[in-house]
């Protein structure tokens, strides 16, 4: 097969170096626009599992590389005055023009044609090739030329870095954080030989401008970075070798990230099969330093391809690559994204807030890739330590004994203290009749306090029967139905240590419908009561179209409110939450898709929050002093027009000015076209930045479904609690048999099933 490679970096070159093994008939050409052996940027860095990888593939190119490369299992970081490292965390660091060097010189040695100094702008050029690399970069003429093929999506961020480099050697990977009058620099640094450490400066675009960097050219950069990070630097300069920079023109030296992901990866041209690889395709953000490791792993898979299966149909072999490798590239762009992500927000929502233990660990699992069991597996005297400090912040005395886990350590809000972080959602059961918790409501709901639960909430609880989402919802307008929760919230009190929770909240356009196992938002065939919302606004085209509430309305539905809440405090209730998310009647006001009033309750925010508020305002009145109160929220409409996370701040706000002392942060159900983004912990990105800017403790929810995640959401600092519903439908004791999971042995089972306990953990761990 006839192959030409175009752009001699990490992916051209090694992909033509094993194919060229693989069958030394190929004829295979790497064209470069540099001079031989000879090209600019610092270290590059890859993991131990691509190494080895590597060493599978071709062991004297991996055998050269381990030569050259600078390992390192630690993690260091410097912010405030603190010096914190943690360690097996296993990078390799080499010399990009090192590493290129090396490659060039197994494919001169194996027989692979290099051309240098040669710009290679179009594949038409190479008509005689079967097969086309563009491993041209970034900035890729090939992708750029069949953009119409490759559809690429290429998003630019917001934050400027300058790559620089330095003699001050570091026996680690640093990470510095240095704060101006502007804002917060940090620097990502790491050795990569015996005299060289790279040593990139990144910081938002409005503290860049603010110092005046986007007119400074790269010597006056150079000098600001030195005197920012001297006391890193020991005396020694920093350096840039970046020849492509004009060294006058102002702000050069500083750029944006830019995120590539292509829909299509391969096209034919009429004579050559052309197929884009590395930047070419892909980008991943330097803060977890996978650009060199994905360039690596698409020349590895390609090869694999077309050893497998041969080169008689080279668009199968293309097709069956990009199936392969888009799976794992989006996997590390999604973890580059959270970890770019962190690092472009670290000023405004982590530096100020989160003391420096705590920091670390959110740095440390900034990509989510690295869990909290993960970390002991890393350094489990690092992570050991760490647990100590957040249970004793927590209020425990822990002493010499292995410290909990932070999702088995109390939390405190006004007067109550719930024993753990773990939270049963509210979700409806749809089993009352005419609102009245029975025998099925104390089953469920004691069951699960049993199963080692910190807190319980009821499912949405009405303060009428006209706010009912079906006829089977629970309320509290009449004494009888609060004895009914007063039963409950006793059996809860005193067969377990959790506490219970009253979510309060009135349907809106969403009542009047079928059991939620019947058919879904769906009128019930008969018996439907008239509906009310923001605005005259069906929830569908089956729904019945509700009145919009007028003062009058308002006023009657807070006096119910108010009613709700005081007989929930008369049955015992440790909180009372109330719900404003979902698309129900107060999340109708708050969202511009459902809210479409001219009056003084509709338009701006804060007019949108006006009738919630009063709502809050009027029930927190009602509600015990000493017991706090959550407002849940839908922090994202998922539609176009509606709610963002922008908008959620700015109502979580309000409520925090309210006296709200914690934000339930769930999202969507507004809208019934509405298009969420799901995946793992997926909502709780709403509930970090709820917590760290508007400054109020916060509840996650959304794919929390095993101990590792409860661990690394609480640890990090992104939520206080953590909401989980389905699995504790499927295990009422969901949150013993995590902590079994985990060894967390000082949680108390219920006596009468103590040896069960025993059983189950034996049967944990056994062989």
């Amino acid at each position: 097969m006839r192959i030409v490679c175009i752009g001699g970096g990490p992916a051209g070159l090694y992909f033509a170096l094993l194919m060229q093994q693989q069958d030394p008939t190929h004829r295979i050409t790497v064209v470069e626009r540099n001079r031989p052996y000879d090209t600019f940027g610092w270290g590059v860095v890859f993991s131990d599992a691509t190494m080895e990888n590597m060493r599978q593939w071709d062991r004297p190119t991996a055998d050269a590389i381990e030569v050259a490369f600078n390992h390192w299992d630690d993690i260091e970081l410097h912010f405030k005055g603190h010096r914190i490292r943690s360690g097996g965390h296993g990078f390799v660091g080499i010399g990009r023009k090192k590493l290129l060097n090396i490659l060039q010189r197994r494919c001169e040695e194996v027989g692979v044609e290099l051309v240098f100094e040669t710009e290679a702008d179009d594949d038409a050029a190479y008509a005689d090739a079967d097969l086309v690399i563009a491993s041209d970069g970034i900035n890729s003429r090939i992708r750029q030329k069949y953009a119409d093929v490759f559809q690429p999506d290429i998003v630019t961020r917001p934050n400027r870095f300058i790559w620089l480099g330095t003699t001050q050697l570091f026996d680690a990977f640093n990470f510095l954080f240095e704060k101006t009058e502007h804002g917060w620099f940090q620097a990502h640094v790491y050795k990569f030989d015996d005299q060289t450490t790279t040593f990139i400066v990144e910081t938002p675009e409005a503290v860049w401008k603010a110092h005046g960097l986007d007119q400074a050219d790269v010597a006056q950069s150079i000098a600001f970075c030195e005197r920012l990070f001297a006391r890193h630097l020991g005396g020694h300069p920093l350096l840039s070798n970046a020849r492509h920079l004009d060294p006058l023109k102002r702000g050069s030296a500083w750029i944006n990230f830019q995120r590539v992901r292509c829909r299509q990866w391969h096209t034919f041209n009429g004579t050559s099969h052309v197929v884009l690889m590395g930047d070419a395709v892909h980008t991943a953000h330097f803060a977890i330093g996978s650009g060199t490791k994905l360039a690596l792993e698409d020349a590895i898979e390609l090869t694999r391809q077309f050893r497998d299966h041969g080169t008689h149909d080279i668009p199968a072999v293309l097709a069956k690559y990009q199936a392969e490798r888009a799976v794992d590239v989006l996997r590390l762009q999604n973890a580059a994204w959270n970890a770019m992500e962190w690092f472009e927000v670290v000023g405004t929502r982590y530096c100020e807030q989160l003391p420096p233990e705590q920091f670390m660990y959110s740095m440390l699992t900034r990509s989510q890739r690295i869990s909290h069991e993960n970390l002991r597996l890393r350094d489990a005297a690092w992570l050991e330590g760490f647990e100590r400090w957040f249970a004793e912040r927590a209020g425990l005395q822990v002493g010499s004994a292995r410290p909990p886990s932070p999702m088995f350590t109390p939390f405190t809000l006004r007067g109550l203290t719930v024993p753990n972080r773990v939270v049963v959602s509210p979700m409806a059961m749809y089993s009352a009749v005419d609102g009245l918790p029975g025998d099925f409501h104390l089953v469920h709901f004691g069951a699960r306090a049993m199963g080692g639960a910190g807190l319980l909430y009821t499912e949405m609880t009405c303060p009428s029967a006209d706010a009912r989402i079906t006829p089977g919802c629970a309320g509290l307008w009449n004494d009888a139905q609060r004895d009914a929760w007063k039963r409950i919230v006793d059996f809860v009190h005193a067969h377990s240590a959790a506490k219970m929770g009253l979510q309060l909240g009135h349907a809106g356009r969403k009542g009047s419908t079928q059991l939620g196992w019947q058919q879904a938002d769906a009128p019930l065939a008969e018996g439907n009561w008239p509906l009310v919302s923001a605005s005259a606004l069906p929830w569908s085209a089956q729904s019945q179209v509700p009145r919009a509430l007028t003062r009058a309305d308002m006023d009657r539905i807070t006096a119910d409110f108010v009613a709700a809440a005081r007989r929930g405090a008369e049955a015992g209730f440790d909180i009372l939450e109330l719900h404003c998310a979902h698309g129900y009647l107060l999340s109708s006001f708050l969202s511009p898709l459902t809210n479409h009033r001219d009056d003084a309750y509709g338009g701006s925010v804060e007019n949108r929050a006006r009738w919630p508020l009063e709502v809050f305002a009027a029930v927190r009145a009602a509600w015990p002093a000493e017991r706090p109160v959550s407002v849940r929220l839908s922090c994202h409409d998922w539609a176009p027009g509606g709610n963002t996370a922008d908008d959620a701040v700015a109502i979580a706000r309000l409520f925090r000015q309210a006296g709200a002392d914690i934000i339930d942060c769930s999202s969507g159900q507004v809208v019934p076209d509405q298009q969420p983004v799901y995946g793992r912990m997926w909502q709780t990105p709403f509930a970090d930045r709820i917590r760290n800017e508007v400054g109020i403790p916060t509840v996650a929810v959304g794919a929390i479904f095993e101990a590792d995640h409860v661990n690394m959401v609480i640890a990090a600092g992104r939520a206080d609690l953590c909401a989980v519903a389905r699995p504790h439908l499927a295990d009422p004791a969901w949150t013993l048999h995590q902590a079994a999971k985990i060894g967390h042995a000082a949680i108390d089972w219920p006596p009468q099933y103590l040896s069960g306990r025993r059983q189950y953990e034996t049967n944990l761990h056994r062989p």
